[in-house]
């Protein structure tokens, strides 16, 4: 009895401590030294997309800017996750399609949180009683037999 205690407990202490070790995502594409070598000045859109793939986003008003963002986050038990490293290059191209320059974004990266409120809607919110009793008394009486099957 006392050695089956003794491995339910031990048991319980390792399933305890298994479960607060983090988690490691890596999301977009985190770029590596051997990738940005892959890309040189002049090369053209296409050997670009071989080498790196879609870029994560493009510049808003400038198709000749592309940025490729990566970060690696780790997660432990319900907190949220954390950055562990992030990385962002941005890969500019000349008007004739030619890679102009590509080069490691550093800059401090704003954290915006997500809000869980809900948007507010014009309108009633009607209960189910509401709803089904809500159109007694709202019929108007026509002439005789109108809008009866058979026309009684």
């Amino acid at each position: 009895m006392v050695r089956m205690k003794k491995a339910l407990m031990t048991a319980l202490a390792v399933l305890t401590l298994t479960a607060c070790a983090p988690t490691h995502n890596t999301n977009g594409i985190f770029l590596t030294p051997d990738d940005v070598a892959k890309v040189s000045v002049g090369a053209s859109r296409t050997d670009v997309l071989q080498a790196l793939g879609t870029p994560t986003t493009t510049a808003v008003f400038d198709d000749n800017v592309w940025y490729y963002v990566g970060q690696k986050t780790a997660k432990s038990a319900f907190f949220d996750p954390k950055v562990i490293e992030r990385k962002v290059y941005e890969l500019k191209f000349t008007q004739d399609g030619t890679v102009a320059s590509l080069q490691e974004v550093d800059g401090n990266a704003v954290d915006v949180p997500i809000v869980r409120r809900k948007t507010p809607t014009s309108g009633h919110d009607l209960t189910a009683a509401q709803q089904l009793l809500g159109n007694l008394g709202r019929f108007n009486k026509s002439s005789k037999g109108a809008g009866l099957p058979g026309g009684v």
